[in-house]
């Protein structure tokens, strides 16, 4: 019998380009998504452009500054980091040629990438390697010029909730809990009911929880459900619209949050090894998960990180390339 050609490792086989879609959700607001991969949402006031998410490199920067400037050439003064993966934020750099003075993220988001950033960074090239083509064009990890919940205006500090005026349109930026990471941050424009949720929603694409506070996530989206959303710019799928598709993200990400960490705490429990940890997950999420973009790239980071936080491991563990090879090798022995 032969022996079944180890799987690739993580995202590396992906190599099929997206279809990007650059749709107008209100007056204002604007989504910029692409079949799985990482979204990109755009607000347009009447003085400036706020850009939530900066994506991968800023190789893909430029491609939304297309589209954006396909509607309008007003300064994008503002970039909104809402957590600190790579994946999100080293696009960063390109914006500045565009007017951009100002990057905000939270206090949680500065110190991870204090803490973890330049591991985070290394191993998510090598995780989607067609996410950083281009790689070579980031000079560096994307650093904040505007801080929230740091609290030291001559730092660039803000406390508690910013409100920044556009013109014509009001952002409203905070922390609404713990979730996708300890910093997570969202964009909500009130008047146009438009939330910017970061990866703390997804919807029908793998959720990646490998750095999340999973028994906190619940109750963050329940948070963002009492805003009453009419639209939703989620971190992976489709952008949505009508307040019941707003709730039908909510729901998918809170089901596979939930699935996910109560079959770690299962395998915890019983002192499964993480290959049987792994397994017993799987038959609880492949039947409702399994066709989704990027499952078979997030599962095994999650079930590490579901076990793991079962186990009363409150702060994830930092994931390095090296660490990453380690846990895929456990899991393909």
């Amino acid at each position: 019998m032969s022996t079944p050609a180890p799987k690739a490792f993580a995202s590396q086989a992906d190599l099929a380009d997206k279809k990007i879609t650059f749709e107008q959700l209100s007056k204002h607001c604007w989504a910029y998504t692409a079949e799985g991969d990482p979204n990109s949402g755009v607000i347009i006031g009447d003085r400036f452009i706020m850009v939530s998410d900066a994506t991968a490199t800023p190789a893909m920067a430029r491609d939304l500054i297309a589209k954006i400037r396909t509607v309008s050439s007003l300064p994008i003064k503002y970039v909104l980091l809402t957590h600190y993966h790579a994946v999100r934020v080293l696009g960063a750099y390109a914006y500045a040629a565009e007017g951009a003075t100002e990057i905000i993220a939270s206090q949680g988001t500065l110190e991870l990438i204090q803490e973890r950033g330049a591991q985070d960074m290394k191993s998510e090239m090598e995780r989607f390697p067609r996410l950083f083509r281009g790689a070579d064009t980031v000079p560096g990890l994307t650093w904040p010029t505007m801080v929230i919940g740091g609290g030291d205006a001559t730092k660039g500090e803000v406390p508690g909730k910013l409100s920044i005026n556009l013109g014509g349109v009001v952002v409203q930026i905070w922390s609404p809990g713990h979730g996708h990471t300890r910093g997570d941050t969202i964009a909500w424009v009130a008047e146009e009911k438009v939330l910017f949720s970061g990866d703390l929603v997804e919807y029908e694409a793998g959720v990646y929880t490998g750095d999340a506070q999973l028994a906190e996530w619940p109750a963050t989206l329940e948070a963002l459900r009492a805003l009453g959303a009419e639209a939703i710019v989620p971190g992976r799928g489709e952008a949505m619209k009508g307040r019941a598709n707003v709730d039908k993200a909510l729901d998918y990400t809170k089901r596979w949050v939930e699935t996910l960490f109560r079959a770690g705490q299962e395998a915890a429990a019983q002192g499964m090894d993480l290959k049987a940890a792994m397994a017993h997950a799987r038959k609880a999420m492949d039947p409702v998960f399994g066709h989704v973009f990027i499952y078979e790239h997030c599962l095994p980071f999650d079930v590490s990180r579901a076990y793991d936080e079962a186990l009363g491991l409150k702060n994830p563990r930092i994931w390095t390339a090296e660490r990453d090879q380690e846990m895929w090798a456990a899991l393909q022995a």
